[in-house]
């Protein structure tokens, strides 16, 4: 992996120098209010970092999926958690790609310039769970104006937010010609729409992670937020899903990564029975295996970064590779954990903050069973299971 380190040298130290102003004390204080580490987040805003993704046309750094997903990974391998803010990476694709160029003027200098934030997505209900196609949302065009009427559910990130991407019906699913046809994206201002046919209930979790329950009454939206083609909503929402699955990964191989070399450390010094725990293989088998793991899914997330960078079908890529590190690092978690023994349920020591905040990946965004599906009936050509 050292050639991929190489390639990405830059970026990385400039992330890690930005990370060293945070240090574990304050992500484990923000973990212990439950707060958001607002600091954090304005610190990597101003120096540029989650305007990777934006041309530089309009303000930002003009970089690939790669690069915008060495720089999350380096926060979560230096101790943070880069769930705070990911959704900015993530989100941003669906503007730039499919985005009017009134839109993308609009919007994206004043993201690049911290300004606005765009940290949110809707698409998942309560009746509905990964099943996107089953959503109710439902925006019905009146004049210039959508009326939108219905709920969302695990939507991250929106009382720290400027805008948020919605994802609703415009034709009912009775129909529609597919599925996935009828439905339609939306960058609502949650400034405006807060309190204004929008109510945010937050939900109390394991992780201090912001997530919400949205309830929406007659929100009224400007035609001119629609993103792209009324019906096409699907298609467009598909190229930040994989690019979400992308992102997802890098944070999971740095928690692992994390979580290795922390544990590798403590078992090297870590003295019992006279002789460190680290020279016995029942603490290094686990460990080694724990790191083999983590660089295959390592290569698998930058093969699903470039074919995305090359604008070419990368779902299967983007999946395996949100599935491969998700599991490498709880395995490297659970080594980390189980090697410090009591130590490692103290506060004091991170590692029961970082378990916590890596198992939500076994999850979200989308769980481990879903991935082993689409792979067996997209891949491998069985028959659909649901």
């Amino acid at each position: 992996m050292a050639a991929l380190d190489e390639r990405y040298a830059d970026i990385r130290e400039g992330v890690r120098d930005l990370c060293t102003q945070f240090p574990a004390p304050y992500f484990r204080e923000v973990d212990e209010r439950r707060g958001y580490p607002e600091d954090f987040v304005t610190a990597l805003t101003r120096a540029g970092w989650l305007a990777a993704l934006i041309p530089q046309e309009y303000g930002g750094s003009g970089l690939g999926l790669s690069e915008a997903s060495v720089v999350m990974e380096e926060i979560n391998r230096c101790g943070g958690n880069a769930g705070a803010c990911h959704g900015q990476m993530y989100n941003m694709g669906t503007l730039i790609r499919h985005g009017s160029e009134e839109q993308k003027r609009r919007y994206l200098p004043k993201i690049a310039k911290g300004e606005l934030r765009l940290q949110s997505m809707a698409v998942t209900e309560p009746t509905a769970g990964t099943d996107t196609t089953s959503i109710r949302t439902f925006a019905a065009k009146k004049g210039e104006r959508y009326v939108v009427n219905g709920q969302k559910v695990w939507i991250s990130r929106v009382q720290h937010s400027d805008l948020m991407i919605l994802l609703a019906r415009t034709t009912p699913l009775a129909e529609s010609a597919k599925k996935s046809d009828g439905m339609s994206i939306f960058l609502v201002d949650l400034r405006e729409a807060i309190g204004k046919g929008l109510e945010v209930r937050p939900i109390a979790n394991m992780v201090n992670h912001e997530t919400n329950e949205l309830f929406i009454e007659n929100l009224e939206i400007p035609v001119e937020n629609r993103i792209g083609e009324e019906g096409r909503g699907f298609r467009y929402i598909l190229d930040g899903l994989n690019a979400e699955r992308a992102i997802i990964a890098a944070e999971c191989v740095g928690d692992g990564y994390w979580f290795i070399e922390k544990v590798a450390k403590y078992a090297g010094e870590r003295v019992v029975f006279g002789r460190p725990i680290g020279q016995n293989q029942g603490v290094q088998f686990p460990i080694a295996e724990a790191y083999i793991e983590l660089e295959a899914a390592n290569l698998m997330r930058f093969r699903a970064c470039e074919l995305f960078d090359a604008g070419r079908p990368c779902g299967a890529e983007a999946n395996m590779a949100k599935h491969l590190a998700a599991k490498a690092s709880w395995q490297a978690a659970e080594a980390c954990l189980q090697f410090h023994g009591g130590y490692g349920f103290a506060a004091e020591y991170d590692i029961e903050r970082k378990f916590r905040e890596t198992r939500l990946y076994q999850v979200a965004p989308i769980s481990t069973n879903l991935i082993l599906a689409y792979v067996a009936e997209h891949v491998l050509g069985l028959p659909r299971s649901f």
